[in-house]
């Protein structure tokens, strides 16, 4: 008898878990109204280039915050995707709401809304924020003879930025770069804002010179759903505080963009082809067949 007690007691709590798991599944709580009919709102972030300072994604994740204030019932929640990973999701049918891009991340323009907004000539994809292109030197002569390191990384092109501001160099990654500039090594770093948040950082005085004739550095966002919600989140990232605060991740706004660009949908293979004929010399003379005029 005592043992048959003991197994009962030691059955109890296994017995009152089931009994708690059951009851779950069979009289489930009800959601409460505000949760039942809330909507969310995807936003995908895709980095293909380095930005300032900080993160994109953080970034909007604050305006999301600041969107959800003002749109009942709404909640936009923000993903950060490599284009690989993106581009496999979408394959495989899944979709955002709203996605922030780079160059190279190649989303398939069929499937973005017009937006109330034009870059470049084209309603499709427009930038929410950029960065810049700049010769940097440890010297305030910026004309005196001597070589360049070019930074490359990530899917923009700084070889085009070199060639339309006639710069001649060698490209090297970006940290790299910014490393043997620093060392010496080069009298010049073709950069980008992504430099100029690195010199800040580490307290280094330089004298830059923009170039502003080519820039690919833009991060674009496009609309992949109908609805008021995504177009609300778009008129609070373009509202003129929250544009105002770019400098917070070391980026611009795109107002008063200008010069060439690349196609915002630009595969891989498109970019990659776009370099090489920008080494052969070969853009220059034709830029209406690889570039954009913003």
């Amino acid at each position: 008898m005592r043992c048959l007690l003991r197994t009962v007691w030691r059955a109890v709590p296994f017995l009152l878990l089931a009994a708690i798991v059951l009851g779950a599944l069979l009289y489930p709580v009800p959601l409460s109204s505000g949760e039942a009919d809330a909507r969310i709102v995807r936003i995908w972030n895709v980095d293909t280039f380095e930005g300032g300072k900080g993160s994109r994604t953080a970034f909007l994740s604050r305006v999301a915050q600041r969107a959800e204030q003002g749109r009942e019932g709404v909640y936009f929640r923000v993903l950060s995707y490599t284009a690989e990973g993106a581009r496999a999701a979408m394959a495989q049918g899944e979709r955002p709401d709203l996605l922030s891009f780079g160059v190279g991340a190649a989303p398939d323009a069929a499937l973005c809304r017009a937006l109330p907004y034009v870059f470049a000539g084209g309603r499709l994809a427009v930038p929410w924020c950029r960065g810049a292109y700049y010769l940097f030197s440890l010297t305030e002569d910026l004309t005196a003879a001597g070589e360049t390191v070019i930074s490359s990384g990530g899917s923009n092109l700084a070889c085009a930025a070199a060639r339309f501001a006639s710069v001649q160099g060698e490209e090297s990654e970006s940290l790299a770069a910014y490393l043997d500039f620093l060392g010496g090594k080069f009298r010049y770093l073709l950069g980008t804002q992504r430099d100029v948040c690195r010199f800040a950082a580490r307290g280094v005085t330089v004298y830059s010179r923009a170039l502003p004739d080519y820039c690919d550095l833009y991060q674009y966002i496009c609309l992949l759903s109908d609805g008021e919600d995504g177009l609300y989140f778009l008129e609070t990232l373009f509202s003129a505080d929250v544009q105002a605060a770019l400098s917070d991740i070391g980026m611009m706004t795109a107002a008063g963009a200008s010069g060439w660009t690349v196609n915002a949908f630009s595969t891989p293979e498109q970019l990659a082809e776009t370099a090489r004929a920008v080494r052969a010399g070969e853009a220059q003379k034709n830029p209406e067949k690889f570039f954009e005029s913003v």
